[in-house]
């Protein structure tokens, strides 16, 4: 079975949105890009909550046709084939090889899935599904990318979560600008 990994972009002040809902801010510069293209492309599913879910089930089945960067080139083929999850109590189906959780014992089903999938769980942004996992203890790794930028609040990375001591298990910066802090449960 394998592991549950968070992956989010924040602030310098701890915010994954800023005042008014943007997400402009992340900066995927050449070195950052390819870390996080080799972390996608390991991984057995992407998992996201339902407000992240609805923004990359628009964007990246025809990114192509929106965008030019290279990372969004270079992911969309991955995002396409990878298996995705979506942790929502309100969403009763979903497309794009979607499977939804979260209706009945998400723990339980959670274990379902990870028994399913080859290789690690990638949950992705978002602050809902991320908090939930950790209060039931599922989140076996954090990593999360620091952008140097302040937003002077917005949404808080992980609100409204209990105490809990992690052990540094890596930090790494890209393109001299971002920093990666890799946090395992202690």
């Amino acid at each position: 079975m394998g592991r549950i990994i968070y992956w989010v972009h924040q602030s310098v002040d701890g915010f994954i949105e800023g005042p008014n809902g943007e997400f402009d801010w992340p900066a995927m510069g050449e070195e950052l890009s390819a870390y996080s293209l080799g972390l996608t492309g390991r991984a057995g599913a992407f998992a996201y909550g339902r407000r992240v879910w609805e923004m990359m089930s628009w964007y990246w089945p025809r990114a192509e046709s929106i965008s030019d960067h290279p990372h969004d080139l270079a992911f969309a083929p991955i995002w396409r084939r990878t298996p995705k999850i979506v942790v929502s109590r309100t969403l009763t189906g979903a497309d794009h090889d979607a499977r939804v959780v979260g209706r009945g014992d998400l723990a339980k089903e959670l274990a379902a899935v990870r028994e399913r999938v080859d290789g690690d769980l990638l949950l992705t942004g978002g602050t809902g599904a991320a908090a939930a996992l950790t209060g039931l203890g599922l989140i076996d790794e954090y990593q999360v990318v620091v952008h140097p930028l302040l937003l002077g609040g917005g949404k808080p990375v992980l609100p409204d979560v209990e105490r809990l001591d992690l052990r540094l298990a890596e930090t790494r910066s890209f393109d001299g600008r971002s920093v990666l802090l890799r946090y395992a449960r202690a």
